[in-house]
């Protein structure tokens, strides 16, 4: 599935909807996106910090344990925990608790897109 995040407001918002109700009415195929949209660019530079795109690219590349990944970035553990918390809530990775064999859980980070766009216009 395509992630587009993109600054938008709820005026956008609203006429996406209208796009996609119109094209359930006339019986055409949805796309399959998600939309993750900010108001502010601020946030949005917020949230896609260097640190965190080179984050979600390991863990495209490599999903696996927060421990795991932030020792393959050579990163603190709490730190990239943080990220990966700020990446989830953005819907951009899925964190799932999973039976850790022989002893334990532990919690495996995926992406939840295959495909990230990135459409920032600031007026």
């Amino acid at each position: 599935m395509k992630t587009v995040i993109k600054t938008d407001n709820v005026e956008g918002f609203f006429k996406r909807g209208r796009v996609i109700a119109k094209l359930a009415d006339q019986v055409q195929p949805i796309p399959a996106e998600r939309i993750i949209a900010y108001e502010d660019p601020e946030e949005l530079a917020r949230i896609l910090t260097t640190a965190k795109i080179a984050l979600f690219r390991a863990i495209k590349a490599h999903p696996g344990s927060i421990t795991d990944i932030a020792a393959r970035l050579k990163r603190d553990r709490s730190a990239v925990k943080r990220d990966i918390d700020d990446l989830e809530h953005a819907g951009l990775v899925s964190v799932e608790e999973r039976p850790h064999p022989g002893h334990g859980r532990f919690k495996e980070v995926r992406a939840a897109a295959d495909r990230v766009v990135l459409e920032a216009v600031i007026a």
